[in-house]
Protein backbone atom coordinates (compact mmCIF):
# COMPACT_ATOMS: atom_id res chain seq x y z
CA UNK A 1 0.00 0.00 0.00
CA UNK A 2 1.31 3.66 -1.02
CA UNK A 3 1.93 5.66 1.26
CA UNK A 4 2.03 9.84 1.42
CA UNK A 5 4.57 11.28 3.73
CA UNK A 6 3.84 15.25 4.48
CA UNK A 7 7.07 16.89 5.43
CA UNK A 8 7.48 19.96 7.89
CA UNK A 9 9.52 22.56 5.13
CA UNK A 10 11.20 24.38 8.28
CA UNK A 11 12.69 21.42 9.55
CA UNK A 12 12.43 18.11 7.39
CA UNK A 13 10.52 16.21 9.80
CA UNK A 14 8.09 14.09 9.12
CA UNK A 15 4.79 15.18 10.34
CA UNK A 16 2.45 12.17 9.25
CA UNK A 17 1.49 10.26 6.25
CA UNK A 18 -1.58 9.09 4.63
CA UNK A 19 -2.66 6.19 2.00
CA UNK A 20 -2.60 7.30 -1.43
CA UNK A 21 -5.34 6.32 -3.20
CA UNK A 22 -5.04 4.47 -6.51
CA UNK A 23 -6.06 6.35 -9.77
CA UNK A 24 -7.54 2.93 -10.35
CA UNK A 25 -10.40 3.54 -7.83
CA UNK A 26 -11.12 7.43 -8.19
CA UNK A 27 -13.51 6.74 -10.20
CA UNK A 28 -15.27 4.17 -7.13
CA UNK A 29 -14.83 7.42 -4.67
CA UNK A 30 -16.89 8.90 -7.46
CA UNK A 31 -19.23 6.31 -7.66
CA UNK A 32 -19.81 6.00 -3.95
CA UNK A 33 -20.42 10.03 -4.12
CA UNK A 34 -22.83 9.43 -6.60
CA UNK A 35 -24.76 7.12 -5.13
CA UNK A 36 -25.03 9.48 -1.97
CA UNK A 37 -26.01 12.36 -3.93
CA UNK A 38 -30.31 12.08 -4.29
CA UNK A 39 -30.57 11.65 -0.16
CA UNK A 40 -28.50 14.69 0.39
CA UNK A 41 -30.05 16.63 -2.12
CA UNK A 42 -33.28 16.09 -1.10
CA UNK A 43 -32.55 17.06 2.71
CA UNK A 44 -33.57 20.52 0.61
CA UNK A 45 -31.62 23.89 0.73
CA UNK A 46 -32.95 24.77 4.43
CA UNK A 47 -32.00 21.33 5.47
CA UNK A 48 -28.45 21.29 3.98
CA UNK A 49 -28.23 24.16 5.45
CA UNK A 50 -28.76 23.14 9.09
CA UNK A 51 -26.17 19.97 8.80
CA UNK A 52 -23.37 22.31 7.48
CA UNK A 53 -24.00 24.70 10.36
CA UNK A 54 -23.08 22.56 12.88
CA UNK A 55 -19.89 22.01 11.32
CA UNK A 56 -19.00 25.01 12.82
CA UNK A 57 -18.99 23.99 16.52
CA UNK A 58 -16.34 21.49 15.26
CA UNK A 59 -14.24 23.73 13.78
CA UNK A 60 -13.99 26.13 16.16
CA UNK A 61 -12.74 23.62 18.64
CA UNK A 62 -10.04 21.98 16.32
CA UNK A 63 -8.70 25.81 15.81
CA UNK A 64 -6.11 25.49 17.51
CA UNK A 65 -5.23 22.24 16.23
CA UNK A 66 -5.62 22.93 12.97
CA UNK A 67 -3.71 26.17 12.63
CA UNK A 68 -0.53 24.05 14.51
CA UNK A 69 -0.89 21.35 11.78
CA UNK A 70 -1.23 24.11 8.96
CA UNK A 71 2.01 25.42 10.51
CA UNK A 72 3.52 22.09 10.71
CA UNK A 73 2.71 20.65 7.45
CA UNK A 74 3.02 24.16 4.81
CA UNK A 75 5.13 26.22 6.78
CA UNK A 76 3.69 29.63 7.49
CA UNK A 77 3.66 31.21 10.82
CA UNK A 78 1.27 29.97 13.13
CA UNK A 79 -0.16 33.83 13.87
CA UNK A 80 -1.33 33.57 9.62
CA UNK A 81 -2.62 30.10 10.11
CA UNK A 82 -4.57 31.02 13.67
CA UNK A 83 -6.40 33.81 11.29
CA UNK A 84 -7.07 30.71 8.19
CA UNK A 85 -7.92 28.10 10.57
CA UNK A 86 -10.66 30.12 12.99
CA UNK A 87 -11.77 31.90 10.21
CA UNK A 88 -13.48 28.77 9.13
CA UNK A 89 -15.52 28.47 12.30
CA UNK A 90 -16.53 31.52 12.88
CA UNK A 91 -17.66 32.51 9.37
CA UNK A 92 -19.59 29.43 8.73
CA UNK A 93 -22.61 30.77 10.03
CA UNK A 94 -22.64 33.55 7.79
CA UNK A 95 -21.51 31.94 4.61
CA UNK A 96 -24.04 29.48 4.70
CA UNK A 97 -26.84 32.10 4.93
CA UNK A 98 -25.50 33.74 2.05
CA UNK A 99 -25.44 30.79 0.14
CA UNK A 100 -29.11 30.02 1.07
CA UNK A 101 -30.22 33.29 0.00
CA UNK A 102 -28.13 32.86 -3.31
CA UNK A 103 -29.93 29.86 -4.02
CA UNK A 104 -33.39 30.38 -3.17
CA UNK A 105 -35.34 30.51 -6.42
CA UNK A 106 -36.13 34.14 -8.58
CA UNK A 107 -39.63 34.46 -9.78
CA UNK A 108 -40.33 36.37 -12.90
CA UNK A 109 -43.86 37.30 -13.93
CA UNK A 110 -45.27 38.97 -17.31
CA UNK A 111 -48.43 38.64 -19.43
CA UNK A 112 -50.15 35.93 -17.40
CA UNK A 113 -46.61 33.56 -17.18
CA UNK A 114 -45.03 32.94 -13.52
CA UNK A 115 -40.96 31.52 -14.44
CA UNK A 116 -39.82 30.54 -11.29
CA UNK A 117 -35.68 30.16 -11.50
CA UNK A 118 -34.23 27.30 -9.76
CA UNK A 119 -30.89 26.64 -8.87
CA UNK A 120 -30.67 22.90 -8.94
CA UNK A 121 -27.32 20.39 -7.71
CA UNK A 122 -25.52 19.56 -10.83
CA UNK A 123 -24.18 15.82 -8.93
CA UNK A 124 -20.81 15.32 -7.68
CA UNK A 125 -18.33 17.93 -7.81
CA UNK A 126 -14.59 17.07 -8.15
CA UNK A 127 -12.58 19.69 -6.11
CA UNK A 128 -8.72 20.13 -6.69
CA UNK A 129 -7.19 22.14 -3.91
CA UNK A 130 -3.68 23.96 -3.53
CA UNK A 131 -1.37 24.11 -0.91
CA UNK A 132 -0.58 27.28 -0.17
CA UNK A 133 -3.94 27.71 2.12
CA UNK A 134 -4.51 24.11 2.79
CA UNK A 135 -8.08 25.08 4.80
CA UNK A 136 -9.61 27.70 3.44
CA UNK A 137 -9.22 26.77 -0.44
CA UNK A 138 -10.76 23.50 0.58
CA UNK A 139 -13.88 25.94 2.42
CA UNK A 140 -14.43 27.68 -0.55
CA UNK A 141 -15.23 24.89 -2.75
CA UNK A 142 -16.62 22.33 -0.63
CA UNK A 143 -18.77 24.57 1.43
CA UNK A 144 -20.82 26.04 -1.50
CA UNK A 145 -20.75 22.37 -3.45
CA UNK A 146 -22.85 21.17 -0.44
CA UNK A 147 -25.29 24.17 0.21
CA UNK A 148 -26.39 23.56 -3.68
CA UNK A 149 -26.76 19.92 -2.85
CA UNK A 150 -23.91 18.30 -4.69
CA UNK A 151 -21.90 15.29 -3.10
CA UNK A 152 -18.01 16.64 -3.73
CA UNK A 153 -14.73 14.29 -3.79
CA UNK A 154 -12.01 16.66 -2.48
CA UNK A 155 -8.53 15.84 -3.83
CA UNK A 156 -6.10 17.74 -1.63
CA UNK A 157 -2.61 18.72 -2.20
CA UNK A 158 0.23 16.08 -2.00
CA UNK A 159 1.92 18.85 -0.32
CA UNK A 160 -0.72 18.92 2.36
CA UNK A 161 -2.66 16.25 2.57
CA UNK A 162 -3.15 16.16 6.06
CA UNK A 163 -5.03 19.51 6.29
CA UNK A 164 -7.28 18.46 3.57
CA UNK A 165 -7.84 15.23 5.88
CA UNK A 166 -8.29 17.18 9.00
CA UNK A 167 -11.04 19.90 7.25
CA UNK A 168 -12.81 17.17 5.77
CA UNK A 169 -13.01 15.13 8.97
CA UNK A 170 -14.39 18.06 10.53
CA UNK A 171 -17.05 18.30 8.20
CA UNK A 172 -17.62 14.73 8.16
CA UNK A 173 -18.67 14.38 11.94
CA UNK A 174 -21.82 16.10 10.76
CA UNK A 175 -22.40 14.94 7.31
CA UNK A 176 -24.36 11.64 6.06
CA UNK A 177 -21.70 8.82 4.62
CA UNK A 178 -20.19 9.56 1.18
CA UNK A 179 -21.41 13.15 0.53
CA UNK A 180 -17.84 14.26 0.81
CA UNK A 181 -14.86 11.81 0.66
CA UNK A 182 -11.00 12.04 0.32
CA UNK A 183 -8.82 11.15 -2.32
CA UNK A 184 -4.61 11.26 -1.94
CA UNK A 185 -1.83 11.45 -4.27
CA UNK A 186 -0.28 13.57 -6.77
CA UNK A 187 -0.74 14.37 -10.95
CA UNK A 188 -2.00 10.88 -10.95
CA UNK A 189 -5.11 11.35 -9.06
CA UNK A 190 -6.02 14.62 -10.12
CA UNK A 191 -5.86 13.78 -13.58
CA UNK A 192 -8.27 10.89 -12.94
CA UNK A 193 -10.84 12.64 -10.77
CA UNK A 194 -10.76 15.13 -13.99
CA UNK A 195 -11.36 12.02 -16.21
CA UNK A 196 -14.13 10.48 -14.07
CA UNK A 197 -17.73 11.15 -14.30
CA UNK A 198 -18.06 14.11 -12.13
CA UNK A 199 -20.18 17.19 -13.52
CA UNK A 200 -18.07 19.86 -12.25
CA UNK A 201 -14.34 20.04 -11.77
CA UNK A 202 -13.22 23.52 -8.98
CA UNK A 203 -9.64 23.44 -9.22
CA UNK A 204 -7.06 26.81 -7.33
CA UNK A 205 -2.99 26.14 -8.93
CA UNK A 206 -0.81 26.93 -11.36
CA UNK A 207 -2.34 28.54 -15.05
CA UNK A 208 -0.21 25.05 -16.96
CA UNK A 209 -2.34 22.95 -14.81
CA UNK A 210 -5.94 24.59 -15.38
CA UNK A 211 -5.19 24.95 -18.68
CA UNK A 212 -5.39 20.99 -18.70
CA UNK A 213 -7.84 20.31 -17.04
CA UNK A 214 -10.11 22.66 -18.75
CA UNK A 215 -8.97 20.79 -21.92
CA UNK A 216 -9.92 17.38 -20.96
CA UNK A 217 -13.27 18.75 -19.02
CA UNK A 218 -14.25 19.91 -22.67
CA UNK A 219 -14.64 16.63 -23.84
CA UNK A 220 -17.57 16.17 -21.80
CA UNK A 221 -18.07 19.79 -21.47
CA UNK A 222 -17.87 19.35 -17.52
CA UNK A 223 -18.56 22.41 -15.88
CA UNK A 224 -15.11 24.23 -14.74
CA UNK A 225 -14.01 26.76 -12.14
CA UNK A 226 -10.50 27.93 -12.06
CA UNK A 227 -8.71 30.14 -10.10
CA UNK A 228 -4.94 30.45 -11.93
CA UNK A 229 -2.99 32.77 -9.68
CA UNK A 230 -1.30 36.11 -10.47
CA UNK A 231 1.36 38.76 -11.37
CA UNK A 232 -0.42 41.40 -9.30
CA UNK A 233 0.76 45.08 -9.45
CA UNK A 234 1.05 47.73 -6.85
CA UNK A 235 0.84 51.53 -8.75
CA UNK A 236 2.65 53.98 -5.89
CA UNK A 237 1.51 57.63 -6.96
CA UNK A 238 3.32 60.76 -6.88
CA UNK A 239 0.96 61.93 -4.13
CA UNK A 240 0.60 58.57 -2.44
CA UNK A 241 0.78 58.23 1.70
CA UNK A 242 4.47 56.10 0.99
CA UNK A 243 4.74 55.20 4.44
CA UNK A 244 1.51 53.45 4.40
CA UNK A 245 2.13 52.71 0.71
CA UNK A 246 5.33 50.67 2.15
CA UNK A 247 3.33 48.94 5.00
CA UNK A 248 1.28 47.37 2.62
CA UNK A 249 3.83 46.31 -0.08
CA UNK A 250 5.82 44.83 2.70
CA UNK A 251 2.75 42.55 4.27
CA UNK A 252 1.48 41.44 0.85
CA UNK A 253 4.55 40.72 -0.64
CA UNK A 254 5.99 38.64 2.09
CA UNK A 255 3.11 37.04 4.29
CA UNK A 256 3.00 33.40 3.84
CA UNK A 257 6.58 33.56 2.55
CA UNK A 258 5.18 35.22 -0.89
CA UNK A 259 2.67 32.01 -1.50
CA UNK A 260 -0.22 33.82 -2.14
CA UNK A 261 -2.26 34.37 -5.46
CA UNK A 262 -3.13 38.05 -4.49
CA UNK A 263 0.54 38.50 -3.44
CA UNK A 264 2.11 42.33 -4.72
CA UNK A 265 4.58 40.41 -7.16
CA UNK A 266 5.01 44.07 -9.48
CA UNK A 267 5.27 47.80 -8.05
CA UNK A 268 5.46 50.46 -10.46
CA UNK A 269 6.38 53.74 -8.36
CA UNK A 270 6.96 57.53 -10.02
CA UNK A 271 9.94 58.64 -10.38
CA UNK A 272 9.52 61.04 -8.20
CA UNK A 273 8.54 59.87 -4.98
CA UNK A 274 10.74 56.05 -5.45
CA UNK A 275 13.93 56.88 -3.68
CA UNK A 276 11.60 57.30 -0.14
CA UNK A 277 9.58 54.40 -1.51
CA UNK A 278 11.94 52.31 -1.69
CA UNK A 279 14.09 53.23 1.27
CA UNK A 280 10.88 52.58 3.40
CA UNK A 281 10.05 49.20 1.66
CA UNK A 282 13.92 48.21 2.49
CA UNK A 283 13.52 49.22 5.74
CA UNK A 284 10.78 47.19 6.46
CA UNK A 285 11.74 44.06 4.88
CA UNK A 286 14.66 43.70 6.57
CA UNK A 287 13.09 44.00 10.13
CA UNK A 288 11.19 40.81 9.43
CA UNK A 289 12.36 37.69 11.55
CA UNK A 290 12.72 34.60 9.65
CA UNK A 291 12.15 31.07 10.65
CA UNK A 292 10.04 28.67 11.62
CA UNK A 293 6.37 29.38 11.93
CA UNK A 294 6.10 27.89 15.20
CA UNK A 295 8.85 29.79 16.49
CA UNK A 296 6.79 33.28 16.05
CA UNK A 297 8.99 34.56 12.71
CA UNK A 298 7.66 36.77 10.48
CA UNK A 299 8.24 34.83 7.16
CA UNK A 300 8.20 31.09 7.35
CA UNK A 301 10.04 28.95 5.06
CA UNK A 302 9.08 27.97 1.37
CA UNK A 303 6.83 24.78 1.42
CA UNK A 304 9.79 22.72 -0.49
CA UNK A 305 13.06 22.54 -2.11
CA UNK A 306 11.61 23.41 -5.72
CA UNK A 307 9.08 26.29 -4.98
CA UNK A 308 12.53 27.48 -3.28
CA UNK A 309 15.04 27.03 -6.51
CA UNK A 310 12.55 28.61 -8.88
CA UNK A 311 12.92 31.71 -6.36
CA UNK A 312 16.52 31.92 -6.04
CA UNK A 313 17.06 31.20 -9.95
CA UNK A 314 14.15 34.38 -10.75
CA UNK A 315 16.38 36.29 -8.05
CA UNK A 316 19.92 35.45 -9.29
CA UNK A 317 18.79 35.90 -13.12
CA UNK A 318 17.53 39.52 -12.28
CA UNK A 319 20.58 40.26 -10.58
CA UNK A 320 22.49 38.93 -13.67
CA UNK A 321 20.26 41.35 -16.01
CA UNK A 322 20.73 44.52 -13.79
CA UNK A 323 18.75 44.38 -11.22
CA UNK A 324 19.76 45.92 -7.76
CA UNK A 325 19.17 44.28 -4.50
CA UNK A 326 18.55 46.88 -2.10
CA UNK A 327 17.93 44.42 0.68
CA UNK A 328 18.27 40.40 0.88
CA UNK A 329 19.19 38.42 -1.78
CA UNK A 330 21.53 36.60 0.38
CA UNK A 331 21.36 34.63 3.46
CA UNK A 332 19.01 31.92 2.32
CA UNK A 333 19.70 28.74 3.72
CA UNK A 334 17.57 25.52 3.57
CA UNK A 335 13.81 25.97 2.34
CA UNK A 336 14.42 29.72 3.79
CA UNK A 337 14.62 31.92 1.58
CA UNK A 338 15.76 36.18 2.95
CA UNK A 339 13.23 38.53 2.08
CA UNK A 340 13.98 40.72 -0.99
CA UNK A 341 13.69 44.01 -2.48
CA UNK A 342 15.37 44.41 -6.07
CA UNK A 343 14.70 47.30 -8.16
CA UNK A 344 15.13 48.13 -11.34
CA UNK A 345 13.18 45.55 -12.47
CA UNK A 346 12.08 44.94 -16.21
CA UNK A 347 9.54 42.61 -18.26
CA UNK A 348 12.62 41.66 -20.01
CA UNK A 349 13.36 39.54 -16.63
CA UNK A 350 11.52 35.95 -15.92
CA UNK A 351 10.96 37.77 -12.50
CA UNK A 352 9.16 40.52 -14.22
CA UNK A 353 6.51 38.51 -15.70
CA UNK A 354 6.50 34.85 -14.64
CA UNK A 355 4.90 34.36 -11.44
CA UNK A 356 7.30 34.31 -8.40
CA UNK A 357 5.66 33.00 -5.55
CA UNK A 358 7.92 33.73 -2.79
CA UNK A 359 9.38 36.70 -0.68
CA UNK A 360 10.57 38.87 -3.15
CA UNK A 361 9.63 42.39 -3.75
CA UNK A 362 10.22 44.00 -6.95
CA UNK A 363 10.01 47.67 -7.83
CA UNK A 364 9.79 49.29 -10.96
CA UNK A 365 10.64 53.29 -11.33
CA UNK A 366 8.31 54.67 -13.89
CA UNK A 367 7.70 58.35 -15.09
CA UNK A 368 4.36 58.86 -15.80
CA UNK A 369 0.86 57.01 -14.98
CA UNK A 370 0.27 56.44 -18.17
CA UNK A 371 3.51 54.38 -18.38
CA UNK A 372 2.41 52.81 -14.90
CA UNK A 373 -1.12 51.56 -15.92
CA UNK A 374 0.75 49.98 -19.60
CA UNK A 375 3.61 48.10 -17.94
CA UNK A 376 0.70 46.94 -14.81
CA UNK A 377 -1.48 45.66 -17.55
CA UNK A 378 1.36 43.77 -19.62
CA UNK A 379 0.76 40.92 -18.87
CA UNK A 380 -1.21 37.95 -19.12
CA UNK A 381 -2.19 37.32 -15.48
CA UNK A 382 -5.41 39.22 -13.92
CA UNK A 383 -6.23 38.49 -10.84
CA UNK A 384 -5.48 41.58 -8.68
CA UNK A 385 -4.13 44.76 -8.31
CA UNK A 386 -3.61 47.52 -6.29
CA UNK A 387 -3.51 51.27 -6.08
CA UNK A 388 -1.93 54.08 -3.86
CA UNK A 389 -2.70 57.90 -4.00
CA UNK A 390 -4.85 60.85 -1.55
CA UNK A 391 -6.41 62.10 -4.46
CA UNK A 392 -9.66 59.90 -4.39
CA UNK A 393 -10.62 60.93 -8.16
CA UNK A 394 -7.51 60.22 -9.72
CA UNK A 395 -6.67 56.63 -7.53
CA UNK A 396 -10.16 55.64 -8.81
CA UNK A 397 -9.33 56.67 -12.24
CA UNK A 398 -6.35 54.53 -12.25
CA UNK A 399 -7.51 51.57 -11.07
CA UNK A 400 -10.52 51.39 -13.69
CA UNK A 401 -7.87 51.11 -15.98
CA UNK A 402 -6.20 48.16 -14.81
CA UNK A 403 -7.32 44.51 -16.23
CA UNK A 404 -7.55 43.29 -13.06
CA UNK A 405 -10.53 41.31 -11.66
CA UNK A 406 -9.95 42.88 -8.31
CA UNK A 407 -8.64 46.25 -7.51
CA UNK A 408 -7.88 47.66 -4.03
CA UNK A 409 -7.37 51.45 -3.70
CA UNK A 410 -4.87 52.00 -0.53
CA UNK A 411 -5.77 48.57 0.62
CA UNK A 412 -5.77 44.98 -0.37
CA UNK A 413 -7.18 43.77 -3.44
CA UNK A 414 -10.30 41.71 -2.19
CA UNK A 415 -13.65 42.91 -1.44
CA UNK A 416 -15.87 43.28 0.95
CA UNK A 417 -18.10 39.71 2.27
CA UNK A 418 -20.91 39.44 -0.55
CA UNK A 419 -18.47 40.43 -3.32
CA UNK A 420 -16.70 37.79 -5.79
CA UNK A 421 -13.42 36.37 -5.77
CA UNK A 422 -12.62 36.97 -9.48
CA UNK A 423 -9.84 36.73 -12.05
CA UNK A 424 -9.19 38.13 -15.66
CA UNK A 425 -7.10 36.95 -18.50
CA UNK A 426 -5.13 33.83 -17.91
CA UNK A 427 -5.90 33.96 -14.03
CA UNK A 428 -8.85 32.67 -13.84
CA UNK A 429 -12.44 30.69 -15.41
CA UNK A 430 -15.59 31.20 -13.27
CA UNK A 431 -15.26 32.72 -9.84
CA UNK A 432 -15.45 31.99 -5.64
CA UNK A 433 -17.70 33.93 -3.48
CA UNK A 434 -20.95 36.09 -3.82
CA UNK A 435 -24.38 35.41 -4.79
CA UNK A 436 -23.37 35.00 -8.80
CA UNK A 437 -20.37 32.73 -7.18
CA UNK A 438 -22.66 30.76 -5.06
CA UNK A 439 -24.35 29.86 -8.44
CA UNK A 440 -21.68 28.36 -10.83
CA UNK A 441 -22.01 25.32 -8.42
CA UNK A 442 -25.69 24.89 -9.58
CA UNK A 443 -27.78 24.01 -13.05
CA UNK A 444 -29.98 26.85 -13.72
CA UNK A 445 -33.24 25.81 -14.11
CA UNK A 446 -36.51 28.01 -15.99
CA UNK A 447 -40.42 26.24 -14.99
CA UNK A 448 -42.66 28.33 -16.63
CA UNK A 449 -46.66 28.37 -15.89
CA UNK A 450 -49.72 30.51 -16.54
CA UNK A 451 -50.96 31.87 -13.74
Amino acid sequence: METLRSLDPATGAVVGEVTVTPAALVQHAVDRARAAQPAWAALGLDGRAEVLSRAAVVLEQRADAHAELITREMGKPLKESRVEAKSLGSGLAREVGEMVEALRPDVIEEGGLRSTIHHDPLGVVGAITPWNFPMSMPHWMVLPSLAAGNTVVLKPSEETPLCGQAYADALNEVLPPDVLTVVHGADAQGKSLVASDVDMIAFTGSREVGKHIMREASSTLKRVVLELGGKDPMIVLDDADLSKAAKFAAFNSFRNCGQVCVSTERIFVLDSVADDFEAALSELADALRVGSGLDDADVGPMVNARQRDHVLAQIDAAVASGARVLTGGAGHHDNFVTPTVLSDVTEEMDIGTVETFGPVACVTRVSSVDEAVRRANDTRFGLGAVVFGEDPERTESVARQLTAGMIGVNRAAGGVPGTPWVGARESGFGFHKSRDGHRQFTQTRVLTRAV
